[in-house]
């Protein structure tokens, strides 16, 4: 039941991944009665596909609206996805995991990479692959979701997909409109803005039609159509650390075995993704346009594929940055309107849902408070530049100076967040997750390990435990890991029993 304060109509400008995924979560939520939503998006205006990889907190989102994931994996061609190889970051020739889930056993209330580095420093155990079974089942083309086994690791197993981001927004759409999210096709060539206060009143169509709203939600893309080009709220540009600024994409057909990761490769100048899908690979190149011409790009890109391309070349161009405002009066920005971070650790998604659930958390009354809107805002920005700083990671920690772009990378200076962090974890080992930061602590373990930050130490209390105990108790972890992962099912053969999509379906990037 609404009352005369609530919100009676929501419009949401452009579709695509974003849109779709917001009017999803609303319709679930909000129901049908409590509000009116529509959705504009125009078919003459192409969407940008940034999101074929996730993590896992995507399981989340899908769980709210009640989705079942062999359904969702066979329409949006999926497959699954255990966590990030990253090949030639700290130096050619080198690669590491960034897997999900735990590395290793915590023991005696300290962190189990203690134990580790204490003994790796002695060059007694292997790296750190050894002890995560995300990585060795990665590694070995295998997965299966959690088993009900206890203390076991395969009931802690955690992962995420690979999908057609263009067949998931496909997924939603429907799922939404099945619960009275109503779509209308057009062009919005204007924003008719109050009076009184600047707040949004209404979209004009390319038609005539004017659609009033109390709250509008901005999915339109990088241009940001309602939150820059109506209400001027700014920009803060980040690409002096972050420095791509272009990406290609191509899908090729798939010639090896379909594995359960991404792969990230390190270039001259920027970096390539390979991620398997049922039918296809995606494949992409993100560059920056300072180092590699748009034909260099191509060309990089076709080199590093494995099997020639089923689509044309499709460009995106960013600038990497957070828009000022992502709540600005009565407007929204989610998606790449309300900023872009390159999707290097495949946070595009991620960073839609969280600020879904962000508004659904501050969901506002016609009044708008400010304080609502202030404190959204505020969460939105520490959480872009948490991420923002651990993608910086990769580009500051390594070896690399054989190209001017690395060169450029390695010697810039990075936010004083970041430089603390490194700093903290050279001394003696020590990682601690901030202000509900979305990496936790074997996420910036695995990456800044795998990019060369060595501690000095390691946690003095790991001296308790005598040398032969510490070695014990870790061969006994790496036998319990290399034995769990000999009775995980191949990933091919468990989509095949479970989730494998029908038939081949529209080849989209």
């Amino acid at each position: 039941m609404t009352t005369n304060n609530s919100i009676k109509n929501i419009v949401i400008v452009g579709g695509g991944t974003a849109g779709w995924m917001t009017a999803a979560a609303f319709s679930k939520v909000l129901g049908d009665q409590y509000c009116n939503i529509t959705l504009i998006e125009s078919d003459a205006i192409g969407t940008v596909s940034v999101g074929e990889a996730t993590i896992p907190q995507i399981q989340l989102f899908n769980r709210i609206l009640d989705i079942d994931e062999n359904e969702f994996i066979k329409q949006t061609q999926g497959t699954f996805k255990l966590g990030i190889e990253f090949v030639d970051w700290l130096r050619k020739g080198h690669s590491y995991m960034h897997p999900f889930g735990t590395i290793g056993n915590d023991m005696d209330a300290i962190p189990f990479h203690h134990y580790w580095l204490k003994a790796h420093q002695q060059g007694k155990v292997p790296n750190l692959d050894s002890y995560s079974l995300a990585s060795q089942a990665a590694r070995q083309g295998r997965f299966v979701r959690p088993q009900n086994m206890g203390n076991s690791p395969l009931s802690q197993i955690t992962y995420a997909f690979h999908f057609d981001a263009t067949l998931y927004a496909q997924f939603l759409r429907n799922y939404a409109e099945q619960r009275g999210v109503v779509r209308k096709e057009g062009k919005i060539v204007d924003v008719v803005l109050r009076h009184s206060d600047g707040f949004i009143d209404s979209v004009v169509t390319e038609k005539g039609e004017h659609l009033n709203a109390d709250l509008f939600i901005d999915c339109s893309g990088f241009k940001g159509l309602l939150i820059e080009q109506a209400l001027e709220t700014g920009f803060e540009d980040w690409s002096h650390w972050l420095p791509c600024d272009r990406a290609v994409a191509m899908p090729c057909m798939a010639t090896k075995e379909s594995l359960p990761y991404t792969i990230s490769t390190a270039r001259d100048a920027g970096w390539t993704w390979r991620i398997p899908l049922q039918h296809r690979v995606g494949n992409g190149y993100v560059y920056p346009s300072k180092f590699v011409s748009d034909d260099e790009a191509v060309a990089i890109l076709r080199k590093s594929m494995e099997s020639e391309p089923i689509a044309e070349p499709n460009f995106l161009r960013w600038t990497t940055g957070i828009r000022k405002k992502g709540w600005n009066k009565n407007c929204v920005a989610i998606g790449l309107s309300a900023g872009f971070i390159e999707p290097l650790e495949s946070t595009g998604l991620h960073l839609i849902q969280s600020a879904i659930a962000k508004l659904l958390g501050f969901f506002p009354s016609q009044g708008f408070a400010q304080e609502d809107i202030d404190a959204y805002n505020s969460q939105l920005t520490v959480e872009m530049e948490r991420i923002r700083d651990f993608i910086i990671l990769h580009y500051k920690a390594t070896e690399r100076e054989d190209t001017p772009f690395w060169q450029y990378c390695k010697h810039m200076e990075v936010p004083e967040y970041l430089t603390k962090k490194m700093d903290l974890y050279r001394a003696n080992g020590r990682i601690y997750r901030q202000d509900g930061e979305l990496f936790n602590e074997t996420s910036w373990l695995a990456v800044m390990q795998g990019q060369g930050v060595t501690p000095a130490g390691y946690h003095p209390l790991v001296d308790v435990l005598s040398q032969q105990e510490l070695e014990r108790r870790l061969m006994h972890i790496k036998s319990v890991i290399d034995k769990s992962v000999t009775l995980i099912p191949k990933q091919q053969d468990f989509i095949d029993k479970y989730c494998k999509a029908e038939s081949m379906k529209k080849e989209m990037v």
